[in-house]
């Protein structure tokens, strides 16, 4: 029965950390496009091009997450049948 207490904390933890780690990543991106486009607007096309590719691939990671919260998130039994399968066990 532990194992559904540790997926269910996996899937906050993990879902939330990779919130995190995604706007960090993006924030990241974002301020060193910028600070190139600063340094040479002449490239400021090229620049902003990969930024939006590499938030997309960023952004992609995160919704991969997702996902396989959504898939976890599936596997956990109803409150009721873990309650069932406690009682029959005491």
């Amino acid at each position: 029965m532990w194992y559904i207490a540790a997926m269910a904390l996996s899937i906050g933890f993990g879902l939330s950390l990779a919130a995190l780690a995604g706007a960090f990543g993006q924030s990241r991106a974002v301020s060193s496009a910028l600070e190139g486009m600063a340094r040479q607007p002449e490239a400021a096309g090229q620049i902003q091009t990969a930024m939006i590719i590499g938030l997309a691939f960023i952004e992609s990671l995160v919704i991969y997450v997702l996902v396989i919260a959504f898939l976890l998130n599936g596997k956990i039994p109803a409150v009721d049948t873990i309650a069932a399968v406690m009682e029959k066990a005491h």
